[in-house]
């Protein structure tokens, strides 16, 4: 099936997240759709940069700098639109790989401030906008992390599940209304910083998560996965899409070469 073009009404796609990995993927794969992408994130140059660059490649984009659990200042960049076609809830990660009897409390309510906070922060600001397009689509990046647990993951997972719980309660409560809720839960993503931002800079512990796997998953893998589900017709509501690499079995089997 050919993908959607965006109506006019709903030709701006919000991406947060987007100064690396997934987010950036993505937002290069929505404005080469047809959207006109805003790049948020906490690192002005990176989004800038990546604006710049969508834009020499003849589409449209445009960066703001924007703390996700900053309501305050997310309800002032909410005011710059009349109208949002998608909003991609990209913001988030992990800290640590700690058990619950020793795990950090401050890292487990960071990423709950982020994956969770964040998420509801931004969708509670937009989601105005997101209906008076008529045709509007949140997305939630969550995680497989979001549906099954694993040892030394529990922050993580229980982050990722609230995200997942968020997403599921939403499509309910707005049924009927002209927005999609679509959550894409991706497994092995080796992206440049993930692993090495969750290990606190450490290469060698973040280089092990992927050690073996002939080929993790990509975050343009996730990006094309992300704008598959949102240039679907209107009435196509893509509920949950789990997307892992081909090695992984589950969140604890995975084939590893040696």
């Amino acid at each position: 099936m050919p993908t959607a073009a965006p109506s006019a009404a709903s030709r701006i796609a919000v991406v947060t997240g987007a100064s690396s990995g997934i987010g950036a993927a993505t937002a290069r794969q929505l404005a080469a759709a047809g959207y006109r992408v805003v790049l948020t994130a906490r690192r002005k140059d990176r989004i800038e940069a990546l604006a710049e660059e969508i834009t020499a490649a003849g589409h449209a984009a445009t960066a703001y700098q924007l703390d996700v659990t900053d309501r305050a200042a997310v309800d002032e960049f909410a005011t710059a639109f009349k109208t949002v076609g998608v909003l991609v809830n990209n913001a988030g990660g992990a800290l640590g790989a700690d058990p619950v009897a020793t795990g950090d409390p401050a890292d487990w309510r960071t990423m709950y401030e982020t994956n969770v906070i964040g998420t509801l922060n931004v969708t509670q600001a937009l989601l105005p906008r997101l209906a008076a397009s008529g045709d509007g689509t949140v997305v939630v990046v969550s995680s497989t992390a979001g549906h099954g647990t694993y040892e030394g993951g529990a922050g993580y997972v229980a982050a990722k599940h609230g995200e997942h719980v968020l997403a599921e309660t939403l499509r309910l409560e707005i049924v009927g209304q002209p927005v999609r809720v679509i959550e894409v839960a991706p497994g092995m993503v080796m992206t440049e910083e993930f692993a090495l931002t969750r290990f606190g800079g450490d290469r060698q512990k973040a280089a092990k998560v992927y050690e073996g796997v002939a080929e993790p998953l990509t975050a343009d893998d996730v990006a094309d996965t992300i704008t598959w589900a949102v240039t679907r017709p209107s009435h196509v509501n893509i509920d949950l899409l789990v997307v892992r690499p081909r090695a992984q079995a589950s969140n604890t089997k995975v084939h590893r070469e040696r």
